[in-house]
């Protein structure tokens, strides 16, 4: 990743970034390299709407946030990175622990092994609300093997490291000396300046034909067109910065953030005693994660918008939830 900070090619883009969109965005002087090696960006802390009102419905209501101001990785945490942090600190993943089968009591034994969900498309058309039809917990699927056994992430270090469940996003900021963003922080990056806009990059889907995130094309999801380029996930950089120069923040995967979901921005947040006491728990806790996904498409799941925001419980790793880090270090201010 240091790599990509000093290359030349990833300069150009976060200095010509600003021709792109209606407001002047930070430079090259507003951007860090970390402890991690993840370059990051300063956000300006400052007021804007949070949510939207004709979307779904766990998006409303719009309401005034204020955030402060706070530092962002230029992109999701990718397998380079993951592979550095597994490699100092010899953590093991949720996917690659044997589950405990006490806090799992309803489970079938024969799933109660390391293992991961995987996206496995369709033949046809199918019940859009049936999961299952397209989910499957597969045994042996990691970060290191993200379609399963068999499966590695050879050529893929600048694509977002999946398969990873909070406990692992947490433990990796916590080694890099950073934090997960809040949904407030994250969707406040994410908007890029462009307060109320539909997209992070504005309000068309598409502009002048331009694919700019890493969604599904087609009938999800039995029919993946992939117009943008892309099945499954694409390297981090490979689509427009948004109005701060950051990377990713819609499609490609979902992220993780550090609050915890209700079901609509009105709901006063939950208690956090019956959080969680270990990394499995029958009292699981569902954190909110943001962005959208590869898998996300306009006949289902049309969440590749800033406001869009989803429940996920902290046990859960697939193959397209990711996560990104921040910092609120004065000394960085």
């Amino acid at each position: 990743m240091d790599g990509l900070f000093r290359s030349d090619a990833f300069r150009q883009v976060i200095l010509t970034a600003g021709t792109m969109w209606p407001r002047t965005i930070n430079t090259e002087s507003d951007v860090t390299p970390t402890r991690d090696g993840a370059p990051m960006t300063r956000i300006a802390g400052g007021i804007f709407h949070m949510g939207a009102d004709d979307q779904y419905p766990e998006e409303a209501p719009v309401h005034i946030r204020r955030v402060e101001t706070f530092w962002i990785d230029l992109t999701p945490v990718t397998n380079a990175l993951f592979a550095r942090f597994v490699a100092q600190t010899g953590h093991v993943t949720l996917a690659e622990r044997t589950p405990d089968p006490a806090a799992y009591p309803d489970a079938d034994p024969a799933l109660l092994v390391p293992g991961s969900l995987v996206f496995v498309q369709p033949s046809a058309a199918t019940d859009l609300l049936d999961g299952l039809a397209w989910w499957r917990y597969l045994p042996g699927a990691s970060w290191r093997c993200p379609q399963g056994p068999g499966s590695s992430i050879a050529g893929l270090d600048d694509h977002p490291v999946v398969h990873v469940a909070l406990a692992d996003a947490l433990a990796y900021a916590a080694w890099a000396g950073k934090d997960l963003p809040t949904e407030a922080e994250w969707e406040y990056a994410a908007r890029g300046g462009l307060d109320r806009a539909e997209f992070a990059w504005g309000n068309e889907l598409m502009p002048g034909a331009r694919h700019m995130a890493n969604t599904w094309q087609g009938r999800f999801p039995f029919e993946n067109l992939s117009d943008d380029g892309y099945v499954g996930t694409s390297p981090v950089t490979a689509f427009p910065c948004n109005g701060y120069g950051v990377f990713d923040m819609i499609g490609n995967v979902w992220e993780w953030t550090k609050d915890s979901y209700r079901a609509t921005h009105a709901e006063p947040p939950p208690a956090r005693c019956c959080s969680a006491k270990t990394d499995r728990s029958s009292d699981l806790e569902h954190m909110v994660v943001k962005g959208g996904s590869h898998l996300c498409a306009p006949n289902h799941c049309r969440r590749y918008r800033p406001a869009a925001r989803q429940s996920q419980s902290i046990d859960t790793s697939s193959t397209h939830i990711g996560f990104r880090c921040v910092t609120r270090d004065p000394q960085l201010q």
